[in-house]
């Protein structure tokens, strides 16, 4: 992890980049304004520049990279790098957002899926990919975001689009919850992977836990919780 205890105004306006854990139902907004908030008010800064280079479900936990000053400019070198993620999926159930962000609304057998299938799909779902994205998002359609459809219970056609990845490994299966580590390209959403597992198994599906472990070479390991980077500004 890095120090930031010693970090000056300029250090900050002349460009930093902070590896956070996000806390659950955080939202990423949310912890940028945190991070702006703590610097400007610890260092006596009138303005400055914060951002992040891609969010995270406020159900989500895990890394995300935020810039400051000079350094927002380079967001877009770690938005296309590749992601990785644990989490957890219970097989049977589905929901409207494929996550715990809404109710169970249907329900589905179980008792035909086997380890083997489990193991045989995270095989088959690796490569190049087609997949759809949950209404509830954040993706435009005709200028309005997908989850305001779908609470308005507006139906919507979503198109497919292209994501790529590059592994997908079961680390536990105790049905009906079964566990998994993914490596991703950008775009892709582990709640449609998730969804894809239920019907790819005959079943349902919904995500119960996610955690961005890393973003390219860096890693959740690394990164600090929002209330250790408070502590920094009293050291």
């Amino acid at each position: 992890m890095s120090d930031t205890s010693n970090l000056t105004d300029q250090d900050y306006k002349d460009g930093q980049i902070l590896l956070f854990d996000k806390p659950l139902e955080w939202s990423s907004f949310q912890l940028v304004n945190k991070v702006r908030w703590l610097i400007r008010k610890n260092l006596n800064i009138k303005k400055i520049k914060v951002g992040h280079a891609g969010t995270l479900d406020p159900l989500a936990t895990g890394l995300m990279i935020i810039c400051t000053g000079k350094f927002t400019k380079r967001i877009h070198e770690f938005m296309g790098l590749e992601k990785e993620y644990t989490g957890t999926v219970k097989l049977g159930e589905t929901t409207p957002s494929y996550d715990l962000e809404t109710e169970v609304d249907q329900t589905f057998a179980t008792d035909h899926i086997t380890e083997e299938a489990i193991y045989a799909f995270a095989k088959a779902y690796q490569g190049i990919i087609q997949q759809q994205p949950p209404i509830f998002s954040a993706l435009k359609k005709d200028g309005k975001r997908l989850y305001e459809f779908a609470r308005a219970g507006e139906t919507v056609e979503i198109p497919t689009r292209e994501i790529t990845i590059y592994d997908f490994e079961i680390t536990r299966i105790a049905l009906p919850e079964v566990d998994f580590r993914v490596s991703c390209s950008k775009g892709t959403y582990i709640r449609s992977l998730a969804h894809d597992m239920g019907k790819g198994l005959g079943s349902g599906a919904h995500l119960t836990a996610l955690k961005r472990t890393k973003i390219g070479d860096y890693s959740v390991d690394n990164a600090q919780d929002i209330l250790a980077f408070e502590q920094s500004f009293e050291a």
